[in-house]
């Protein structure tokens, strides 16, 4: 862990930079740090924006967090950060809750849960922080299976690479609600106007078909099937 890291002052209220501040929709826009943590929560997979080469790449991966810091898995962008250590990065994660519908074109929408975190990363090279670092991610996507599953041997610490962002610099917004313009023109026109909400659950657990008889699924697997997700 950093200096920097260590001397982060955990504020509930997100501060306000030239990157995060909310130009537009600003009535959609949060300052609160328990909407970022909730949105952060409810996913495990995020989209890490960096430029390779010059060139912009977005790349899917998987994170796990603690109350200041994201943790990153490696990726082709990670490799290409690891080379360039204050390259800047951008990492976004959104829920989309439902289809938002009026009576015109133009005010449709979508109501959603957004995040959008700026920063600088760090890799971590601490074989003690790496494997603490995976653990968060391991246990964030699937509490329990860290403790289940065998842990990572030395030789494959090695060959991951594990980025720490901070979240100090952080944006979010939050869509919900009907549409727009059922106080408006368009109200006298007769059409159907609403939203059509989007959820997602987890199924059963499918086992592995190589997998011998008898092995049956952990209790903290079985227990997801039916949950919703996000």
């Amino acid at each position: 862990m950093t200096q920097t890291e260590n001397a982060t002052t955990l504020s509930r209220t997100l501060p306000q930079t030239d990157r995060t501040r909310h130009n537009r929709l600003r009535e959609q826009g949060s300052l609160e740090r328990s909407d970022l943590e909730a949105i952060l929560d409810a996913a495990f997979v995020c989209h890490l924006g960096v430029l390779v080469d010059g060139r912009p790449v977005v790349v899917p991966t998987v994170y796990g967090r603690d109350d200041t810091r994201l943790y990153l898995h490696g990726s082709v962008a990670s490799r290409s950060l690891a080379a360039e250590p204050d390259a800047p990065i951008c990492v976004t994660v959104t829920h989309v809750d439902g289809l938002v519908l009026a009576r015109s074109v133009f005010e449709h929408g979508v109501n959603y849960r957004s995040a959008m975190i700026h920063g600088v990363p760090r890799t971590v090279t601490d074989p003690d922080e790496k494997l603490a670092g995976l653990q968060r991610l391991t246990e964030h996507a699937t509490p329990g299976q860290w403790t289940y599953a065998r842990r990572p041997n030395r030789r494959e610490l090695a060959a991951t690479t594990l980025l720490v962002l901070s979240l100090d610099e952080a944006s979010v917004k939050i869509r919900t609600g009907a549409p727009d313009d059922g106080a408006g023109p368009d109200a006298v026109l007769g059409l159907w106007a609403g939203t059509l909400p989007l959820t997602s659950r987890w199924g059963a657990p499918t086992a592995d078909p190589l997998l011998p008889p008898g092995i049956t699924a952990p209790a903290h697997i079985v227990a997801r099937a039916g949950t919703r997700q996000g």
